[in-house]
C-alpha cells in the first residue's frame, strides 16, 4: 500500500499548479503588463506564494512524509519523496508573514528597477532593494537552521540543492588560476589576426524575432507549447507545457539577440523535456540551476558558436538582412561570435570573460548577505571589482550594478550556477561529440535532432531523479569539475 504517498502527490500537484500559475504571472509582469497594474499584480502573487506556503506547512504533511517513508515504493517514487522532503524543509524553514513580505518587495523592487536601471539611478533603488535584501537574509537564517548551513549556502540551495560555499570556492579558484593568462594571451593573439568585419545596420526586429523562430524550430521547439516575446532581461518561464522564452532587440546589432534566443531556448527545450509522467511532481522538476544553465550554454555557447553552426546560420543571416561581402561569410561571423574582449554587460559577454562577471557577483552578493559589506556602497564596489577582473569600469550604474534583474527579484544565490553551468555544458557536450561522432557535421545543416536526442535521454528525462553530480557522472564519466570546460576554451580560442 502506498496511501500516505499517494496523499502526498495529490497534495505536491496543488503546490506545483500554484507554482505554475505564479510563473505565468511573472512572466506577463515581465512582458506586458501595464506599469499601473504592479500593485494588483503584488497583490495576485503574494496571495499565491502564501496558499503555497499554508500547504507546505499543513501539520498532516509531516506525518504523510514520515508514513510514506515505510511505505513500499518505486525509485522513481523513492526519488519523489526524497524532494518533498527538501521543499519541506524549506518550505516549513519561513513563516508565512515573511514569504508573503518578500514576495510583495521583491514585485514592487523588480517594476521599480526597470525605471532605476533606464536612469542609471541606483540611489533611486536603493530603499527598495535594501528591504528585498534584509528579508532575504531573515529568510536565508531561518533556513541555514533548518539546514545546517551558513545562510549564503541557505539561500544558494534553493538553486543549487546541496552545493556549498566551499566546492564552489574550489572551481573558481581554478578557473581564476587558468583564466587571467589565458585571456591576455588569447586578446594577444586575436589582436594580431584580421579583425573581424561587423555587418552593417540598421536590422529590423521584426526580422531579427523572424530569424530567431527559425531557429527555435531548427532547434526542435514546439510552438504548439511556448512562445517567443520581448523583455527587459532575457528570460525563459511559464511552465513545462508552455514555455515563455524572451529576449531584446538592438537593430545595430543582431548578433546578440539571435544568441539570446538560442540561449532561452536551451532552458526551453530542457523544461519541455523533462519527464512528463512527472510532470506535477517535485521529481519531475528541473535538477536545480546549474543543471539548467548548462542546457542553455551548451546549445547557445558550444553548439551555436561552432563554426559548423555558423556555416548553416550564415546563409540565412545574409539573406534575412540583404547582406553582402565578406562581413557576412561564415568564418567571418565565427570571429565576431569569439571575439575576446572584456565588456561591461554579462549577458553579452564572450564565454572567456563571461566566468569573471560571475565571480563578481558570487563575491558581492556573499559579502552583502554575510554583512561584510553595506549596500549603499555596492556600486563603488563593483566598479572597483570590475576594474580589477576585467580591466573596465561602467560609466554608470546601468551598465553596472544594476544591469541585472536578480537581486531586485530576490533571486539571492543564484549567480554560481551560471558558470557552473557552463562547466557542466562543456563536460556534456565533451560526452555528446563521443557518443554521435558526427554532430558537428550535423549542426553544419541546422540539425540539431541528434544533440537533442542525447540531451533528452542522458539529462532531461532524468528529471531530478539524481543529484547534478549523478547525472553528470552517469552522462560523462565525472562530477562536475572545470577540466573540460578549460579545454574546450583552450581548443576553441588557442591562447
Amino acid at each position: 500500500m502506498t496511501k500516505a504517498y499517494l496523499a502526498l502527490e495529490n497534495r505536491f500537484r496543488r503546490m506545483n499548479i500554484l507554482a505554475d500559475i505564479g510563473g505565468m504571472l511573472h512572466w506577463d509582469m515581465a512582458t506586458m503588463m501595464p506599469d499601473g497594474a504592479a500593485e494588483s499584480r503584488s497583490e495576485q502573487l503574494a496571495t499565491l506564494d502564501v496558499m503555497s506556503n499554508e500547504l507546505i506547512k499543513d501539520a498532516a504533511l509531516a506525518d504523510l512524509l514520515a508514513e510514506a517513508e515505510g511505505e513500499t515504493l518505486t525509485d522513481w517514487q523513492r526519488a519523489n519523496l526524497h524532494e518533498m522532503k527538501r521543499e519541506w524543509v524549506h518550505g516549513n524553514a519561513v513563516p508565512g508573514d515573511l514569504v508573503e513580505a518578500i514576495s510583495r518587495a521583491s514585485t514592487a523592487c523588480e517594476v521599480a528597477w526597470r525605471t532605476a536601471r533606464a536612469e542609471n539611478d541606483f540611489a533611486a533603488l536603493l530603499p527598495k532593494l535594501q528591504t528585498v535584501l534584509d528579508l532575504s537574509i531573515e529568510a536565508g537564517t531561518a533556513k541555514a537552521e533548518a539546514l545546517g548551513c551558513s545562510v549564503y549556502d541557505a539561500l544558494l540551495d534553493q538553486y543549487d540543492p546541496s552545493m556549498r560555499c566551499e566546492r564552489i570556492d574550489g572551481l573558481f579558484a581554478d578557473l581564476e588560476s587558468f583564466l587571467p593568462d589565458f585571456t591576455a594571451s588569447v586578446i594577444e593573439r586575436q589582436k594580431a589576426e584580421p579583425a573581424a568585419l561587423t555587418p552593417e545596420g540598421p536590422f529590423p526586429i521584426a526580422t531579427q524575432n523572424a530569424i530567431g523562430l527559425d531557429l527555435m524550430k531548427a532547434v526542435g521547439f514546439d510552438f504548439d507549447h511556448g512562445r517567443l516575446d520581448i523583455s527587459h532581461h532575457p528570460f525563459c518561464g511559464g511552465t513545462a507545457d508552455d514555455v515563455r522564452l524572451t529576449t531584446r532587440y538592438n537593430e545595430a546589432d543582431f548578433t546578440s539577440a539571435i544568441m539570446g534566443v538560442m540561449h532561452e531556448t536551451g532552458h526551453a527545450m530542457y523544461e519541455r523535456g523533462l519527464p512528463e509522467n512527472w510532470r506535477m511532481q517535485p521529481v519531475g522538476k528541473a535538477r536545480g540551476m546549474s543543471m539548467h544553465e548548462s542546457q542553455s550554454l551548451l546549445i547557445e555557447m558550444q553548439a551555436s558558436r561552432s563554426q559548423e553552426f555558423l556555416t548553416y546560420a550564415a546563409p540565412l543571416f545574409k539573406k534575412a538582412f540583404n547582406g553582402n561581402g565578406p562581413a557576412w561569410e561564415p568564418e567571418n561571423l565565427y570571429r565576431l561570435y569569439t571575439r575576446v574582449e572584456p565588456g561591461l554587460i554579462r549577458v553579452d559577454a564572450d564565454e572567456v570573460t563571461y566566468p569573471s562577471h560571475v565571480i563578481l557577483r558570487y563575491r558581492l552578493e556573499r559579502a552583502l548577505i554575510e554583512g561584510n559589506m553595506k549596500l549603499a556602497d555596492l556600486p563603488g564596489a563593483w566598479n572597483d571589482m570590475m576594474q580589477s577582473l576585467l580591466g573596465i569600469t561602467p560609466p554608470n550604474d546601468g551598465n553596472g550594478c544594476l544591469q541585472d534583474i536578480h537581486w531586485p527579484s530576490g533571486a539571492w544565490g543564484y549567480f554560481p550556477t551560471y558558470t557552473m553551468g557552463a562547466m557542466a555544458a562543456a563536460q556534456l557536450f565533451a560526452a555528446i561529440r563521443t557518443a554521435v561522432p558526427d554532430v558537428m557535421e550535423q549542426l553544419a545543416i541546422g540539425n540539431f535532432a541528434p544533440l537533442m536526442t542525447w540531451l533528452r535521454a542522458n539529462v532531461h528525462e532524468k528529471g531530478s531523479s539524481a543529484t547534478t553530480d549523478e547525472i553528470l557522472g552517469a552522462a560523462t564519466g565525472a562530477p562536475l569539475q572545470t577540466k573540460a570546460f578549460m579545454a574546450h576554451l583552450q581548443n576553441r580560442y588557442g591562447g
